[in-house]
């Protein structure tokens, strides 16, 4: 049997693959420090908890709507009201499954074949695949030549052909880290609004900004740039609820109902226990997060502080949980991919090639982990850079 063509070409998570062979070793006796994963190693928030026992225990655990539980709709469109300062319905909002499924679901909505989407490197790897799998075409805009991972908006412009469609945005940026800053935002909305393109904005990292970064969401930008966003955001990150596989998408009433529609005929409802976890932590926020988000920032510290004294450069990591150096002069023939699997073969620290974010002269490191564990992945980093050319 052959497959289809949308799939046959799929590759699968590079930072899952790394991921499960970490774990491997793992179970076979090493003591592995994998900051390879973007999962918070936080337990989800006592209300999360609480509310989805309640959920249990009651017994009416049903299906819902399929654009999600109409409370969870409207406190998240409170939320949004709230944190990005412009005012949100519940007709704004589809639930979905997690951040990763609100996107998928917004490209299939948006995108048809041939059509083009801009993607600003060094950009998550699965966007690829998820403009791939809607029959469209990713199309590449590096950033400034810098090394500081920040946009260049002309690299932008000169992406955008007669078939672009639109353009995904991410900050903060995973894997860089970087925020984008309003005057870029602005840019970029600019940018968009003269062509005609909608703008899909990853927000999941929103909340973990750090040193006097602010996040700004386009949404905030101007009315028109409103109209023509998709936010994309969930439970994984800021309440480390990853497992719960939760998120949502908010845009025009319009593309909600669309994809509600499209979500009713391919996945059905969100998780009911799922949705009801969520909604408590936006009802009231949890008392974790504030204190998740210093031990977020106190762990960027220690990483910056550990590449500054190996000499390694790379963007400043203002917001995300993730550090992003350049180590392009240490690889191999074999590149980053090679270089990040000899150093999980020979110190048992699992990290990202850069070529997975298009950025093929970096490789990403995780700080979701404690202080202890990442001072001991500095160590091992630093001693196989020392047996490196």
């Amino acid at each position: 049997m052959e497959l289809s063509q949308r799939v046959s070409s799929l590759k699968g998570s590079v930072t899952l693959a790394l991921a499960a062979s970490a774990k491997e070793m793992a179970a076979a006796g090493r003591d592995v420090i994998n900051m390879a994963v973007g999962e918070p190693d936080f337990d989800a928030p006592r209300l999360a908890r609480e509310a989805a026992i309640a959920a249990i225990d009651g017994g009416a655990v049903k299906y819902t709507p399929a654009a999600g539980l109409a409370s969870l709709r409207q406190a998240v469109a409170g939320h949004l009201s709230q944190t990005r300062g412009v005012p949100f319905g519940a007709e704004n909002v589809v639930i979905c499954h997690s951040a990763k499924h609100a996107l998928s679901h917004t490209l299939l909505a948006l995108v048809d074949p041939g059509d083009e989407v801009v993607l600003l490197d060094p950009a998550w790897s699965s966007y690829y695949a998820q403009v791939q799998l809607a029959g469209g075409v990713a199309v590449h805009a590096a950033p400034r030549p810098d090394g500081t991972c920040a946009p260049d908006l002309d690299a932008v412009r000169e992406a955008i052909t007669g078939k672009t469609r639109g353009v995904m945005l991410n900050t903060p940026s995973n894997p860089s880290g970087y925020v984008w800053t309003r005057e870029e935002l602005e840019q970029l909305a600019s940018i968009c609004e003269e062509h005609d393109l909608w703008m899909i904005s990853d927000e999941i990292y929103g909340r973990l900004v750090f040193d006097g970064a602010e996040h700004v969401s386009p949404t905030s930008i101007s009315p028109a740039m409103k109209e023509r966003t998709v936010l994309v955001d969930g439970a994984s990150k800021i309440f480390a609820m990853t497992g719960y596989r939760i998120g949502y998408l908010a845009a025009t009433p319009d593309l909600a109902r669309t994809v509600g529609n499209l979500q009713s005929q391919i996945s059905g409802c969100p998780n009911y226990i799922s949705q009801r976890a969520f909604e408590a932590c936006l009802v009231e926020e949890p008392e974790e997060v504030k204190e998740m988000i210093a031990t977020f920032d106190r762990r960027r510290q220690v990483v910056i502080d550990g590449l500054d004294r190996m000499g390694l450069r790379g963007p400043e990591p203002k917001g995300a949980f993730y550090a992003f150096p350049d180590l392009h002069e240490r690889f191999d023939e074999r590149g980053s991919e090679g270089f990040c699997a000899d150093l999980l073969e020979a110190e048992a620290l699992a990290t990202v090639p850069g070529t997975a974010f298009g950025a093929p002269r970096h490789i990403r490191l995780s700080y979701a982990l404690s202080e202890e564990r990442l001072v001991e992945a500095l160590t091992r980093l630093e001693r196989f850079l020392s047996t490196r050319p």
